[in-house]
């Protein structure tokens, strides 16, 4: 039983497999569908708080959000993937919610690409770390989608989309957050995600980022202590600097778009949820990447996800 008391603070060893269910108070799980001939871009997202759950489907444009706790979820502990009542189901092949007739998605994901068993995930050395305020961790890097959605009283057909999940894990949620992710950038082999916050370490105030991109081929997966990332985010703006070994610098700045999304965020403990977190569905996110004076991408999207969490 040692590793499976290990994995309960949260942590995982080299080589291990972080999208797996931890059993923390806390299990999060996200799905976000993007359309960029059309616009659209839906977000799922599942939670399991040892026992109970909450499921919410948000979608652009229109505004749409809708969010329901469940008195019972289940992640899994084998595999990405989690149940919340009848409300919502997913894995890395596919997400399914029914948050009323009019909130409803069923889709399948095909050509996945997920992100590569290696030594280390996203967080670096900080995944063998136990009891860290906050873990997080991409799953699907990019796939294809099959499938619609029924938002309102429209119908989204989402067949040819692009789709990314992830997930995180914690005893609760920090009290200030950063995060984003962006897949369309007009290359198929491109994306970018990044994740923070502002947590204390050992009584000691600090803000851990860690920051993703894919480049064809390459994935880069910076953070502390191997890289270290200077952040300026909030509801004006995101804005990253990141600088590793080699040379290597990447360079994020994010500018909200539509109105952000108030999205519900679990309190693990006392079964219910409050509205902290500030999403923003279609927002813009350019992308600079060098390694020494040599640039190696520069890239936009104008329908990246930008939340700042309060």
């Amino acid at each position: 039983m040692p590793l499976r008391a290990y994995r309960a603070s949260g942590a995982d060893l080299p080589f291990g497999r972080p999208e797996r269910a931890h059993g923390v108070p806390f299990e999060g799980y996200y799905w976000r569908i993007v359309h960029p001939e059309r616009g659209h871009v839906v977000v799922a997202i599942g939670a399991d708080c040892r026992g109970w759950g909450m499921a919410t489907l948000a979608a652009h444009p229109g505004g749409f959000a809708r969010t329901r706790v469940e008195p019972v979820a289940v992640a899994d502990p084998h595999a990405f993937g989690i149940t919340v009542g009848g409300a919502l189901r997913g894995d890395a092949l596919g997400v399914h919610a029914d948050l009323g007739p009019d909130a409803r998605l069923d889709v399948t994901l095909h050509d996945v690409v997920r992100w590569p068993r290696r030594r280390l995930g996203a967080l670096g050395l900080a995944h063998a770390v136990p009891g860290l305020p906050q873990y997080w961790q991409p799953v699907v890097l990019h796939a294809r989608v099959r499938g619609r959605a029924r938002i309102g009283r429209d119908v989204v057909e989402l067949d040819g989309a692009l789709a990314y999940a992830e997930k995180n894990w914690a005893h609760a949620f920090p009290d200030h957050w950063w995060w984003g992710h962006a897949a369309a950038f007009g290359e198929p082999d491109v994306m970018a995600a990044f994740a923070g916050g502002r947590v204390r370490l050992a009584a000691t105030p600090a803000a851990p980022t860690a920051v993703v991109v894919r480049l064809g081929g390459a994935l880069l997966a910076l953070a502390p202590p191997l890289a270290r990332t200077d952040v300026a985010a909030g509801a004006s703006g995101w804005r990253l600097r990141t600088r590793a070994l080699g040379g290597l610098r990447v360079e994020l700045e994010g500018e909200p778009g539509a109105a952000a999304h108030v999205l519900e965020v679990p309190v693990p403990g006392e079964r219910r949820t409050v509205p902290r977190s500030h999403q923003h569905l279609a927002g813009r996110l350019a992308v600079t990447v060098r390694r020494g004076r040599r640039l190696r991408y520069r890239g936009e999207s104008a329908l990246a996800g930008l939340e700042h969490g309060v």
